[in-house]
């Protein structure tokens, strides 16, 4: 009797045991359909017409490529144009920073042959008119043998001093101390 409770009991046990290790297995879920694609026809092109489309797509390539080398050589020109080299008072002296700057302006010239450039001397308003001329003629031939010893041919650049005519900041006496530069 004890071993018929014995295998009673072993059966009750290992039966919801069972049960429950089967319950908590993983459940496989379907795999869900993916939607459907639509695919689109494209009418079959004869030889003529798929070369057409070859030479038309490479001609608005190249008119891209085009397109963005010009306003590549735009930027590059403006930048060229809009930075300027400063001077300390009453000097023509480069700094190292107008040294760079004539540098990278140096190359633009180079990689540019068609372009000549005029180099223009500006003073601040004090001293007297003629001074300033000539203080603006040394700030643009220094600029001028500058860019001639990095390589520029020295027909390709011209001067001219406006001295103190031309401020760019009239309540800035720094900004009015510069050469700048302009294309022929």
């Amino acid at each position: 009797m004890q071993s018929k409770i014995s295998v009673k009991f072993v059966l009750l046990m290992i039966i919801p045991m069972m049960m429950f290790a089967v319950s908590c297995g993983k459940k496989k879920v379907p795999p869900s359909n993916p939607e459907p694609q639509i695919v689109e026809e494209v009418p079959y092109a004869d030889a003529s017409t798929d070369g057409d489309s070859l030479e038309s797509d490479r001609n608005l390539e190249e008119d891209r490529l085009s397109e963005e080398a010009a306003n590549v050589q735009e930027t590059s020109r403006q930048s060229f144009l809009n930075e300027k080299v400063y001077f300390e008072y009453d000097s023509s002296l480069l700094d190292e920073s107008a040294k760079r700057l004539l540098k990278r302006k140096a190359a633009w010239i180079n990689d540019n042959p068609q372009e000549k450039i005029v180099i223009e001397g500006h003073c601040d308003e004090r001293g007297t008119n003629d001074y300033n001329l000539a203080l603006g003629d040394r700030r643009a031939n220094s600029a001028r043998t500058f860019l001639v010893d990095m390589g520029v041919k020295p027909s390709r650049l011209s001067t001219i001093s406006y001295g103190e005519e031309r401020l760019a900041d009239p309540s800035n006496h720094s900004k009015n101390r510069r050469v700048q530069f302009a294309i022929e």
